[in-house]
């Protein structure tokens, strides 16, 4: 593995939390490289930070913002800048909600700005630029493998949005100009130095006060902590060792609810966390889970150090013997801080200093929610009311969706499929009279993910399911299982074309894929269930073009398709007969597709007819996909006699694609 040294670096924000840490371990790790520091000083800035590496000779500051063209191309040129490691950013999601104009300008224009620099000097060997694990969006709360660095970016508010744009911006100066650039994306950091808008410092700072600790929503949304020095090494790991070109994950795989933090902070204050812990309203939208594979790190060097009980307490520590380290903070512990966004906020110096920079606004909206006390009256149980796995999932989605337009009563399951405890208290909780999973694991982006990750697909995949199925076997629950018809593949039997499909009581024959022999080996276990209904999707496609889990979606973006007749799952007509299933309590095996087949090009023609009459496509044969592809796809086509029969409205697939599909997409100039 090649070793990079830098000569001559420059860290933008490092006068904020995580950059100062990273900055004076450099500087004092190695004196021989030169350290420039650029930094607006923000509210969240305090050169305090900085205070360990005042007097080195291998550290220089420099107050300026990085939105400076002039400013960055002078400091690039006049220092021997051959290293950025770009930190600056504004990163407190309340805060975009308030004011998402100030997150593009930093967030993205200043990262621009580097950029453009960069290209134009011509003399950077190395471009960091530090990302977030919010870009990826919520993780499935049942998802037992976390997003790695090829996961989709799927960002859900203001600040994420603008952290994904300045990784499109990164990337294609990469490939367009070739700079050597890496992308971080980091779980939540917590630690001494911390400016006390984020979740951590504000609880100590406040119960340090004999105040309540506000708590946005429920308390259930998860989140992962890292201690600040080991953030730190990971950047000196990425520093020596990354690859150009990639993109590394720094996390952990120790989770904790907002709730449980809170709960242990009262636990080492001796407070009483019934009387301590408030609940307020939540933001416009808050991410459940965040949850990242950090294998790709490790195998560099890296791995985390410090335990969660040691960093907690290192953090209390620091914060009781520096209560002033920010000042006058009473804004930033508010249970919603909208504060000091520039232009405005606080200047703080070496010497502890502050210079007023212009008014500030603080939001006077601190309205307290507390739950409703239960009442030792017991409603009447609803005719219907669905738990439903797989919440940040497609089909699970859809389900939400369904559920809120037919007005049945259903809830999020928020427990791990394997973890039977967990899955129990979700059914005291909610008490469903019905239970949905459409949860599991596909692969990321496609099954070939499931290759090598054969441990993680059968936790989820088969110890879930069947987990699932036996509780709810106890509680006398139906579970609505969906699950594949990619079990199958044409043999003599069931040749193609010859419109001889599999029936569900057919013995699986494709074993191509470690994914469908996950699928087949649950589906014959689940026999042994008489509580569930197995639900067997192929090649979903919904009205959503725009989903990239949508089959349609899929190939119209391939360079090129096979071109074979498969059964095909229309959800928009088939989601709603699984609610009806439910509510008939159907059980067994069940082919959940359309009736009939319908080939790659007839789809596409279809797509060029309606969406885009420009449209074009190439085909290839199996065995030219066979070389671009890890392993071999599902192709057949399945019996829909028992669905037709309990539900004879169902559409063939072809009739079935236009009026869900096509005709609600159709564009003018299709006309």
């Amino acid at each position: 593995m090649a070793t990079y040294t830098p000569k001559n670096i420059l860290i933008t924000g490092a006068a904020g939390f995580i950059a100062s840490h990273v900055a004076n371990r450099l500087i004092r790790s190695y004196p021989d490289y030169k350290i420039v520091v650029l930094d607006k000083l923000d509210y969240c800035s305090n050169l305090k930070n900085l205070l360990p590496s005042k007097s080195s000779p291998n550290f220089k500051f420099v107050k300026g913002d990085i939105g400076s063209a002039d400013l960055v191309n002078f400091l690039l040129i006049t220092e021997s800048i051959d290293t950025i490691m770009h930190f600056a950013a504004q990163t407190h999601v309340d805060n975009s909600f308030g004011n998402s104009f100030e997150f593009t300008k930093n967030n993205i224009y200043g990262t621009h700005v580097l950029l453009e620099a960069c290209k134009v000097t011509g003399q950077i060997r190395r471009f960091i630029h530090v990302s977030t694990d919010e870009v990826y969006g919520e993780t499935d709360e049942d998802a037992v493998v976390g997003n790695h660095e090829a996961s989709q970016l799927l960002p859900t508010n203001p600040y994420s949005a603008t952290k994904a744009g300045a990784e499109m911006l990164v990337m294609a100066y990469g490939r367009s100009y070739g700079l050597p650039v890496i992308t971080t994306r980091g779980n939540n950091v917590y630690g001494p130095n911390q400016f006390p808008e984020k979740l951590i410092p504000k609880f100590i700072l406040l119960a340090m006060r004999g105040k309540p600790l506000p708590i946005h929503g429920d308390g259930s949304n998860v989140r992962s902590y890292l201690y600040c020095e080991d953030v730190a090494e990971a950047f000196e790991v990425i520093l020596h060792k990354g690859e150009v070109g990639h993109v590394y994950n720094i996390g952990t795989k120790k989770e904790r609810r907002v709730i449980d933090v809170a709960k242990d902070i009262c636990r080492l204050f001796s407070m009483d966390p019934e009387t301590s812990i408030k609940f307020v309203e939540n933001r416009p939208f808050n991410d459940q889970r965040y949850f990242l594979d950090d294998e790709k790190l490790k195998i560099l060097g890296w791995s985390e150090r410090t335990t969660w009980d040691d960093g907690l307490k290192k953090t209390i520590e620091w914060y009781t013997k520096n209560p002033h380290w920010w000042g006058d903070v009473s804004g930033a512990l508010l249970p919603h801080p909208r504060m000091l966004m520039m232009p405005g906020g606080i200047e703080r110096h070496f010497d502890g200093s502050e210079e007023e920079k212009s008014a500030s606004y603080i939001s006077s909206n601190t309205r307290m929610l507390v739950p409703p006390t239960k009442t030792t009256s017991s409603p009447r149980k609803p005719s219907l009311k669905f738990l439903v796995y797989g919440r940040t999932g497609w089909i699970g989605g859809l389900l939400g969706k369904l559920c809120e337009k037919q007005g049945i009563p259903f809830e999020y399951g928020k427990g791990r499929l394997e973890d039977r405890s967990s899955l129990l208290a979700d059914i005291q909780n909610v008490r469903p009279t019905h239970v949905f999973n459409a949860a599991g694991v596909t692969g990321r982006p496609n099954v070939d993910w499931c290759e090598s990750h054969k441990t993680e697909t059968i936790r989820a995949n088969v110890a879930g399911t069947l987990t699932i199925a036996d509780v709810c076997r106890e509680q006398g629950l139906l579970v609505v299982n969906f699950a594949t018809g990619c079990i199958f593949e044409y043999d003599a039997a069931h040749p193609e074309g010859s419109g001889i499909g599999y029936k569900e009581e057919d013995k699986p024959n494709f074993t191509g894929s470690f994914y469908s022999k996950t699928k087949a080996m649950v589906e014959e276990l689940l026999k042994e269930y008489d509580n569930v209904c197995t639900l067997r999707v192929r090649m979903p496609i919904s009205s959503d073009l725009s989903n990239p889990r949508n089959f349609i979606t899929k190939i119209s973006r391939y360079n090129k398709v096979v071109n074979i007749p498969n059964s095909m799952t229309i959800l928009d007509e088939l989601l709603p007969i699984s609610i009806e299933m439910a509510k008939r309590n159907l059980r067994g095996i069940w082919n959940f597709t359309n009736p009939g087949v319908v080939s790659h090009n007839e789809i596409l023609e279809m797509y060029k007819k309606y969406i885009d009459l420009d449209f074009s496509w190439e085909n290839f044969t199996l065995e030219e996909q066979a070389k671009v592809i890890v392993a071999p796809r599902s192709n057949n086509e399945m019996d829909t006699s028992k669905l037709k029969k309990e539900f004879p409205e169902l559409l063939p697939i072809k009739e079935s694609l236009i009026k869900y599909v096509f005709e609600p997409n159709k564009k003018t100039s299709a006309e």
